[in-house]
């Protein structure tokens, strides 16, 4: 696919995946997410020719103008979306798929001082949610979530919903895999915290449910209390 081809592709994205986005002209001219990506597409050949200085200048530029830092070295499928821009890095050896969603305070990053492949890969039409951070050299499956604010620091298997600190896969659905349109990816992220008291609920109904049953059994049997002669039966003291 050609550079025109995949800046046309990620036109579309934009157009599709924001619902605020009227039309091609304006996405080409108001959107910052758009510019940043334009600017790393002509910077990313310029890198791969060898042009390093030239490269780094767009970027910084880039950065300057939308608040958007990812390297010139960095390779990025067709279809990307940053949805909002501001606060968004994505470091060197970072690989984003096909049609990938981004948000606001995203960090594709490394950990530490590594050298070499230290950034992560994302799969094609993962989401990754404001503020979530994506660190290491792991692999982020393709149709995969992540939750906001997420702290990602292993692989994660395709369809997985991501969520947390650290990040923890909570379910890998099938409904998941290939969603039929990306325009409302990303919509469907569990309520780790509702599941979690809904389950604590469930989990109380039951033990009130128990012991319904145990006191009704009790009624139902004699008195528990010792007999006219002041001596308690051995039956009250069996469990």
């Amino acid at each position: 696919m050609s550079i025109v081809e995949t800046i046309k592709r990620d036109v579309t994205a934009t157009l599709t995946r924001d619902p605020a986005a009227r039309n091609r002209l304006e996405v080409v001219l108001l959107y910052p997410g758009f510019h940043a990506v334009l600017i790393h597409r002509v910077s990313h050949v310029l890198w791969e020719r060898g042009l390093r200085l030239p490269a780094r200048v767009l970027s910084a530029l880039a950065f300057r103008f939308t608040q958007v830092d990812i390297h010139p070295g960095a390779t990025i499928g067709p279809g990307f979306f940053i949805d909002h821009a501001s606060g968004v890095v994505i470091g060197e050896t970072s690989v984003v798929g096909h049609d990938v969603t981004l948000y606001h305070q995203v960090t594709l990053g490394g950990r530490g001082d590594q050298t070499g492949k230290r950034h992560p890969n994302i799969g094609d039409r993962v989401v990754i949610g404001s503020g979530a951070k994506v660190l290491g050299a792991i692999t982020i499956g393709a149709d995969s979530r992540i939750g906001a604010n997420a702290v990602v620091v292993r692989d994660c298997p395709p369809n997985s919903v991501v969520v947390g600190v650290p990040g923890q896969v909570v379910s890998t659905p099938p409904s998941y895999a290939r969603l039929p349109s990306v325009a409302r990816a990303g919509l469907d992220m569990p309520d780790a915290i509702g599941e979690g008291l809904k389950s604590l609920i469930e989990r109380v109904d039951e033990i009130e449910s128990s012991m319904e049953e145990i006191t009704q059994m009790h009624s139902s049997s004699h008195p528990i209390r010792p007999n006219s002669e002041g001596f308690w039966s051995f039956d009250d003291f069996s469990i």
